[in-house]
């Protein structure tokens, strides 16, 4: 059996940001991977979803500032 890194609430809040996020922002103008990076990241620190989108938004340009480097 695989361990995973979340537990089983965390697997379900991140399939829900996840769901959120290609949702919103899905729509290929975006990296996939900065989605997924977000939603562990996300998964890491809150128990909920709400606030989600915006912090997409705030993470995004980080992460596009850090692909410039």
């Amino acid at each position: 059996m695989v361990e995973s890194k979340y537990t089983e609430e965390q697997m379900t809040l991140r399939q829900q940001i996840l769901l959120i996020l290609f949702r919103e922002f899905g729509d290929g103008k975006y990296s996939n991977q900065s989605i997924y990076e977000c939603a562990d990241e996300w998964v890491g620190k809150y128990p909920i979803s709400a606030g989600v989108v915006d912090y997409y938004n705030a993470y995004r340009q980080s992460f596009i500032n850090k692909s410039l480097e």
